[in-house]
């Protein structure tokens, strides 16, 4: 009961790429950067593990962003040919690859390095990836003209990849949407169906991923203009309530998000946030355990996974080494209330 989690991402080592900074270089080259990559892999999943974090990910050290490391092994992408173009309807500006042919799976982009965490990981392990909408939104289109045909495309070839991934014994496969929480139309009439197709055949743990970003300025200063309440769930819950997906996140911790929302997904397993990472105060455990005792309002203790509200990659590692064990501390804290082991 009340089996902690993260969102994905945790800082990179300083000897990897540049700390506290996203999209950042490797600094290594070749079986270095593979070595480097695992060596980073193994800090953190003993550092969560040590923390108390009951399903454990390789906080996304083998790729240098969530979306373009799985693009990096997708053919029809031009990544010499970059575009700029407003990202999450314009909330910031980013220079992006481009698609000039129809795409198709090169070859597996995450197989290797979740073999290698399979093998290490004692306990649960979750490996993410961008889903559908979300790529969709961080490359430019030359070739398919309406984005829900190029979402389902790349559906397509993120089964593929998932189903390998199943076979390797992951115990939780993510799909990272944050776009969800912008183009709220397009998640009911085809966000959700791609989402679906990407998890064809998937009979392990299946997770969205849904937040409002990672806490870089941008995207704290859009946090600003929503106003009192944060209702964007509202709109999409009850159609992922009816979807094939199992864990369904939202950001909780210092979010202006009505907990009562999570009443929406009366089916589904919750993963509540409740580490904020807007800032770099570390939370107590006791304000994790508030978190949950608020979301106990909404679902049933048996559902609730609390994790991270987005990734801790842009932190310093102290801090994300603090808020992991927070999480785990404050889960526990509950727990002991329920009288749960």
């Amino acid at each position: 009961m009340l089996k902690t989690t993260v969102a994905g991402s945790l800082p990179k080592p300083s000897w990897l790429a540049e700390p506290e900074k996203l999209w950042a270089p490797w600094k290594l080259e070749g079986e270095e950067l593979w070595q480097g990559q695992c060596d980073a892999a193994l800090i953190w999943i003993k550092t969560q593990e040590d923390a108390g974090i009951d399903i454990v990910s390789d906080g996304e050290q083998f790729r240098k962003h969530f979306v373009h490391g799985f693009l990096e092994f997708v053919d029809g992408i031009d990544w010499a040919k970059m575009t700029t173009m407003g990202i999450r309807d314009n909330r910031y500006d980013a220079d992006v690859p481009t698609v000039t042919a129809k795409i198709s799976r090169r070859e597996s982009a995450h197989g290797k390095s979740t073999a290698f965490c399979r093998e290490h990981a004692n306990g649960g392990l979750k490996i993410t990836m961008p889903g559908p909408m979300t790529i969709c939104d961080t490359i430019a289109d030359e070739v398919y003209g309406k984005r829900a045909d190029m979402a389902w495309a790349f559906a397509e070839i993120l089964n593929e990849e998932a189903l390998e991934l199943q076979a390797l014994g992951v115990d939780v496969i993510q799909f990272d949407e944050p776009a969800f929480n912008v183009f709220l139309d397009d998640v009911k009439e085809w966000g959700v169906a791609c989402l679906n197709r990407a998890f064809q055949g998937i009979t392990t743990k299946k997770a969205v991923h849904i937040c409002y970003g990672y806490g870089i300025d941008a995207n704290n200063q859009w946090k600003e203009t929503l106003g009192n309440e944060w209702r964007q769930y509202e709109e999409t819950f009850p159609a992922l309530n009816d979807s094939v997906v199992d864990q369904v996140s939202l950001e909780c911790a210092g979010s202006h998000v009505p907990h009562s929302l999570m009443s929406l997904l009366k089916d589904k397993e919750v993963m509540v946030g409740s580490i904020d990472v807007a800032n770099l105060n570390v939370e107590t455990p006791e304000q994790v355990a508030e978190v949950i005792r608020s979301a106990m309002r909404y679902v049933d203790a048996e559902r609730i996974y609390p994790c991270t509200n987005c990734g801790l990659a842009p932190f310093p590692r102290h801090v994300a080494e603090g808020k992991l064990k927070a999480l785990a501390a404050g889960a526990a804290i509950v727990r002991k209330e329920l009288g749960a082991a």
